[in-house]
């Protein structure tokens, strides 16, 4: 049996061994709906293929980008459906080469000298709040570097944790549609390259595009204060 692509298909025992992962994982994965569900072929057999391969490489890297499966879950619902394995490469090269390193698995001790001082119980739950750590089950935490010196400043913001909350759901909301227009516009631009010359490109484009969205939404903030401090009463 062969794929639409004509490639030959894969049993789960072949997709498994050829992504690295157990059987299990694949069962699991498919039943959260990350991975779509296989051909049936003769005698019931499920058919694999490099659509499934490339998924599983693409949540591969998410993960290891520390992605819970939940938020991987709700980034693959994000993604266009019908995307062929060509393009989820080309996605995946993006996601390797954007994505910072910063996610580790730390203890308390090691969280308060990240964070340059020590984090009371209401700290912790705070910064859970604000996503910046997550509770791992052997009592350690998973942090993101790059936001906790920034979470740690929020700390001592006089605003309530609600206010804060809905600012970064504002700030997230707007961030993921700026990023998918982007996104949609790269592969686009690229849809014909292979995906290393994506990650190349993607590496160099990388710093110019954060630093444009930087100035683009510090103007934006400046003109929105001024905007509002320059209204009677204000």
């Amino acid at each position: 049996m062969t794929t639409d692509a004509g490639e030959p298909a894969l049993t789960i025992d072949e997709l498994a061994a050829r992504a690295g992962v157990t059987v299990r994982t694949v069962r699991f994965y498919g039943t959260k709906g990350l991975l779509p569900p296989p051909a049936i072929g003769p005698r019931r057999v499920g058919h694999y293929g490099p659509g499934h391969l490339a998924r599983l490489a693409l949540i591969e890297e998410l993960q290891r980008q520390g992605m819970t499966l939940a938020a991987i879950e709700r980034h693959l619902s994000t993604l266009p459906p019908g995307l062929s394995a060509h393009d989820l490469a080309i996605h995946r090269a993006v996601v390797a080469s954007w994505a910072p390193e910063t996610v580790e698995s730390v203890s308390r001790e090691d969280l308060a000298r990240l964070a340059g001082r020590e984090l009371g119980d209401e700290d912790m739950d705070r910064l859970v709040a604000l996503d910046v750590l997550a509770r791992e089950d052997d009592g350690r935490f998973r942090v993101d570097a790059g936001l906790l010196r920034l979470g740690v400043e929020m700390l001592d913001v006089p605003l309530s944790q609600e206010t804060v909350l809905a600012a970064r759901t504002a700030l997230i909301a707007h961030s993921r549609a700026a990023a998918g227009e982007l996104s949609r516009l790269l592969r686009e631009a690229v849809a014909e390259r292979a995906p290393q010359e994506v990650r190349t490109l993607s590496a160099h484009m990388h710093p110019l595009v954060v630093q444009a969205l930087l100035t683009v939404f510090q103007r934006s903030l400046r003109e929105e204060l001024r905007a509002w401090l320059s209204e009677p009463g204000a």
